[in-house]
Parts: structure tokens; sequence; C-alpha cells
């Protein structure tokens, strides 16, 4: 079996203009004006390669998987546990029976909070989450905290935005029973040290769950070396399709959780009086019909990252972060959010005098999309004291002259709104 992992480059080149002919969405105008798309940490756009894979699907083997004994069925299943492979060596999973199929991260932690959660969580048990999270690793904890009676405790992070490890070592006690944290923030593009977060958490015996929706894109990722207990992503962040996702768990603790969700699929047997059996994983947590060209898609859009290679892309964009933060730092009255000196591609930032939206608005007229808000990160964000920042996010198809593009624009824009 082939890590997918592992294949990058030892040298880390990029070829943008090769890229970027992959990418039909890039050559269209908006406004007017060529497209300049710097919205990826909300949503990456799709390589030809990951479009081919559904007029592949719909138009040559569509069929319902697993169950069929005919040719469509059979093709169809091959493709989809494909993909289960392809996952498996790019997350460097010991076996692919570890990785669930669900709509994305924010699905994926539901999963764990309603399985593993209400299973193992009481009352004066104890959450430790991080400021740094997004809403969808906050919420489903604040769900079952209300309904179970857990605490749900918060690691600081210092003025750069970055996590207070000795804070969050202090925050541990008997009861502690899980850490929820990201990767990668996606509001700031803070790379938290989830090693050695993990290894923290299990000396305390507590286990740890890792959103990784913001860092398959960018690193590459070994679940075991990092030794995270649960670790999720979405396609749509990594190239791939909308609707899709994954979430890796050890197998001995997907084997002690119970069904999250019932139906076809996900049964061995059923009976009105001997009641009902559950399949093995994976699919004991894969009940229904699932997303089966998203899946198979995935599986090309992961192959798609594994060719450019992950330390290249993130080597570029690296180089596209520094360019951009360069660029911006020279316009009066602009303060950027999140200055952790380990990043990923994330530039936001706000305007004196100036509303992010109003911003984000008017710099869509010059062709460029950016994205405003507050990135399902309020807590965050309140802790700096605003409500809404402007975010800047690269990718691996993106180039020194579009950032020159977006500094321009924002220039311009910053001039008509003060």
């Amino acid at each position: 079996m082939t890590d997918l992992a592992t294949r990058a480059p030892a040298t880390p080149t990029l070829d943008v203009a090769a890229i970027r002919a992959d990418f039909p969405i890039l050559s269209r105008q908006v406004h007017g004006r060529p497209l300049v798309y710097l919205d990826n940490a909300a949503t990456s756009q799709t390589p030809r390669q990951v479009i081919a894979a559904f007029d592949a699907y719909y138009g040559g083997y569509n069929a319902n998987i697993h169950r069929g004994l005919h040719t469509l069925a059979d093709e169809a299943t091959a493709a989809f546990e494909g993909t289960r492979e392809t996952v498996r060596g790019f997350l460097n999973a010991a076996e692919t029976r570890e990785l669930i199929f669900t709509r994305g991260t924010t699905e994926a932690i539901n999963l764990v909070a309603n399985s593993w959660g209400r299973a193992n969580l009481k009352a004066g048990d104890e959450v430790l989450i991080s400021r740094l999270e997004h809403h969808s690793n906050i919420v489903p904890w604040q769900l079952l905290a209300a309904e179970l009676g857990f605490t749900i405790k918060v690691i600081p992070v210092d003025e750069r935005g970055v996590l207070d490890l000795d804070a969050y070592r202090a925050l541990f006690t008997e009861r502690t029973r899980l850490v929820a944290v990201n990767h990668v923030s996606n509001a700031f593009g803070t790379i938290n040290p989830v090693k050695a977060m993990a290894t923290i958490a299990h000396a305390h015996g507590a286990l740890i769950l890792v959103d990784g929706a913001q860092a398959t894109p960018h690193q590459a990722v070994d679940v075991r070396d990092i030794d995270a207990d649960f670790y999720a992503f979405s396609g749509h962040k990594v190239y791939g399709p909308t609707g899709v996702g994954v979430l890796y768990g050890k197998a001995d603790l997907l084997e002690a959780m119970p069904p999250w969700q019932g139906g076809g699929e996900m049964i061995a047997t059923v009976s009105f009086e001997a009641g009902t059996t559950f399949a093995e994983l994976p699919h004991k947590f894969e009940a229904g019909t699932p997303a089966i060209a998203e899946v198979i898609a995935l599986g090309e859009a992961l192959k798609w990252v594994a060719g450019v290679g992950l330390d290249a892309i993130g080597a570029w964009e690296g180089r596209l972060l520094a360019h951009a933060t360069e660029r911006v730092s020279t316009i009066d009255g602009l303060r950027i959010l999140g200055t952790a000196p380990d990043k990923a591609g994330v530039l936001s930032f706000v305007v004196d005098g100036a509303h992010a939206q109003d911003i984000g608005l008017l710099i869509d007229q010059l062709g460029v999309a950016i994205r405003t808000g507050h990135h399902c990160a309020q807590p965050l964000l309140a802790h700096f004291g605003v409500d809404a920042t402007c975010r800047a996010s690269f990718a691996a198809y993106n180039t020194l002259e579009e950032i020159d593009v977006f500094a321009e624009a924002l220039e311009r824009v910053i001039g008509m709104v003060r």
C-alpha cells in the first residue's frame, strides 16, 4: 500500500501555470475582470479530474453499492471502496476500516459527539476546546454538555493567535476526558501543535479529536504520527466536492462506539423478534445510500493533491502569504489578526473606518473574491474585539500576480469607503 501523504517531492517545486490549466473556473471573468479567487479556506476550486469523475460515474456505472450483484454495482462499489484506500494512504491510517465517510467535518464531529460522547461523558467530566475553534467543533459539545452536564473548558490563545501550551497543560484534571482542537485555524491560519497536544492528553488519560479541515489542503497529515484518536476533514476544502468528508477513528474506539444513525447498510441482521445486529466497521457508521459520486470524486481530488505534492503546495502557499502580508502591511490603518510564526495561507485583517462587509462587496466588483464576516469563529473574533474580518486565503493555483491585483484592489476599495 502506498501512503499518499509521503509522496511529495524532496525539493518542493510547483508549475503554477500547469496547475491552473486543471481548473476551468479560473478562466472565467467576474464583472468584466479576470477572477482572482482568494476564498479557498471556505471552499477550494476543483480540478477537471474531479469534475470528470462525476461524468464517468453517472455516464458509465451509476448504481448503488455493496449489495448489488450486477456489473454496474460491482464497478461502483470498487470505485467507492477504492477511495477509502486512497484516504487511508493520504492520512497514513493503519486500516481502511478506521475511515468513515461523512457529509464533511461538521457531521464527523457530530458523529463523535453523539456516539462516543453520549456513551462516555457524564456530569462532572471535562472537555477541552481551544478558543481557535470553528463553530462546528464548539456547538456539538455545547449541545451535549447541556444535556449530560459535563464542563467545557477553553484553551486560551495569546495576542498572536497562538495556543498557550502551558495553559493547556494546566487545564487538565482527573475529570478531563477529551480534547477537541483544530489542526489549523480557519480564521487565523494558526497551525496548532497537535502531536504535542495529543501526547499531553494521553498522559492524562484523555482522548483527542482533531478538526483537520484546514490542514489537509496545505500539509501532509499522518494520523498515526500525531496519535490522533479522531481526525476529520472535508472534501471541498481539499480540491474535492462538497457534501463529503471523512472521519478517522482508531479501530478500538470505533468498535466500542454505538451506531449514530440507523438504516440500510449499517446492519447485519434486523428482526422484530430478536432486534438488530450491526455491520462491521466501517459500515456500522454509514447508514443509507452514501454520496457515491462525491466519494469517488474525493478520491480523484486526493490523488491530484498527492501528484502535485503537499510539501510543494505548502511551500508555495507560504510564499504567497509572505508576499500578501508584505503588500497589505503598507496600507494605512490595516491591522492583521493572527500573526503566529507557524501559519497556513490565511490572511485575516480589519481596516480602521471600514466595515469588512463593505470591503468584500466592493472588491468583488474588481474581480477579487475574499471572505468577510465572523468565519464561524465568533468566540475567537470577540476575544480580539472585532465582530468581522476580511480574509484572503490561498491555494496551489494562486499566483504572485493575483496577490498584487488583490492588494491594489484593496487599496482602491479602502479609499472609497473611508
